[in-house]
């Protein structure tokens, strides 16, 4: 953090849509590091740096943002866009958050499904898949440190997870159980579910476009017919190409199916992008069959080392899914990923500019901190139990390729127990450990 600035620093001067949308475009191309890092890189550039927003506002406006399903990085860009330049900075913010890495990820697509079975590009995916096993169990960990606080909570962690492995009971009916026993449990019991949140500190970094006592700008007062209007928009993005996909393809058909699965998997992602992936493993892999598995895995690992919202992944299934289903046909597979990664990407991010710029002016209409509430931090619990079992989905495909009844893959172990290692005891980055996994699976592919 900076330190404390002079009183008399002057306040910035007004920016202007055209001045910012670089920068937008920016954190877009260099936004590593997943949500945590994402954040922190806005905190340094919008806070302390350029101070568009004062760090209390700022603070106010993730802790909705972690209210909401979806990317709270990409929402967060979104709300600070709206706020200082309308529903277009809102949009355009949001949109540039996404757009480098939907763009990045139908390259790498095309290049993992085209020249995957060539031995440096199979040598190097096969080093990755034991880092990605070893960095889900890491987000396990990580968000259960901070969001288990007492036994109410690791005990829905538990059950969470003994009803996905032992089970199989779909990701939804988790989160709903969840979200009913953190309602009751704050009424019987709320000293276990008043988990935290992110506080404001008491730091300055000088006067600010956007500060503590700067009152909401007219767009961002609550107005009902505003708030009617931007929910019959959205109706309409969202029912317009649903109407048209069904009209050309026929509602079984895979773009139509993709646009239902991930309009549904938007809304329950609770807890970040690792929350998700298990309904859409459920649904991607065990349901439709869009990919399989390891291409799964492969799929988290493309996500990881590009920017933007991990969530993103979703480019990467929309892509398979439909080039290994070409409904153009074979000649023009790539059209047909490329349009599946678009589509996919279009109902996963539509309801998150909904809920910002809907929800903005109710929480502009208060600076006072929001609360987490119960049913949120009883979902979070469960969402712990759900990565962990992806991890132990991951380290089984990983470590056994050929089932229990086939040999363990040694080489694969020792290197997920080093990259554990790294994540863990280390504290290296997840770009770092993924680059150095690559290259040592790249040479030990290479040289057996």
């Amino acid at each position: 953090m900076s330190k404390t600035p002079p009183e008399d620093l002057s306040r910035p001067e007004p920016v202007s849509l055209r001045q910012a949308w670089p920068f937008w475009l920016k954190l877009g191309c260099i936004g590593f590091g997943g949500p945590a890092g994402q954040i922190a890189i806005m905190h340094q550039e919008l806070v302390e740096r350029r101070r568009w927003i004062s760090e209390r506002r700022f603070l106010h406006a993730l802790n909705y943002c972690m209210l909401l399903p979806g990317p709270e990085a990409q929402q967060l860009a979104t709300y600070i866009g709206w706020l200082l330049h309308r529903t277009r900075g809102g949009v355009l913010a949001g949109a540039l958050f996404v757009l480098p890495s939907l763009l990045i990820l139908i390259a790498l697509s095309w290049i993992y499904i085209a020249f995957g079975d060539v031995p440096a590009v199979a040598g190097v995916f096969y080093g990755i898949k034991p880092a990605v096993t070893a960095i889900v169990l890491h987000a396990a960990h990580r968000i259960g440190s901070r969001a288990l606080k007492n036994s109410w909570l690791w005990a829905i962690a538990g059950v969470a997870f003994v009803a996905i492995f032992a089970f199989n009971v779909p990701f939804p009916l988790i989160v709903l159980g969840a979200a009913l026993i953190g309602y009751f449990g704050g009424r019987w019991a709320p000293q276990r579910f008043s988990n935290g949140g992110h506080r404001g500190s008491e730091k300055s970094f000088g006067p600010a476009l956007i500060d503590d006592d700067t009152p909401p700008p007219e767009h961002a007062r609550f107005s009902l017919p505003r708030l009617l209007r931007l929910v019959l928009i959205g109706a309409l993005l969202w029912s317009l190409p649903m109407a048209l996909l069904t009209a050309l393809f026929g509602w079984n058909g895979t773009f139509t199916q993709m646009g239902w699965f991930f309009t549904k998997a938007a809304l329950l992602t609770f807890g970040g992008a690792y929350a998700v992936l298990p309904y859409v493993y459920q649904g991607a892999v065990g349901h439709y069959g869009w990919l399989t598995p390891t291409q799964m895995i492969d799929g988290l690992a493309l996500g990881e080392t590009t920017p933007g919202p991990l969530i993103m992944v979703v480019a990467f299934v929309g892509f398979v899914g439909a080039y290994m289903q070409p409904t153009f046909g074979p000649e023009h597979a790539f059209a047909a990923g490329a349009l599946a990664a678009t589509l996919v990407t279009w109902f996963t991010f539509l309801p998150s500019f909904l809920f910002i710029l809907a929800g903005g002016p109710l929480v502009e209409s208060t600076h006072n901190e929001l609360k987490f509430t119960a049913p949120l931090t009883a979902i979070t619990a469960a969402v712990v139990g759900v990565i962990l079992n992806l991890a132990c989905f991951f380290a089984y495909h990983v470590f056994w390729p050929n089932g229990f009844t086939g040999q363990p893959d040694v080489f694969s172990i020792v290197l997920a127990l080093m990259a554990a290692l790294a994540l863990f005891y280390f504290k290296r980055g997840v770009i770092e450990v993924l680059i150095v996994c690559a290259l040592v699976g790249l040479g030990f592919y290479l040289l057996r």
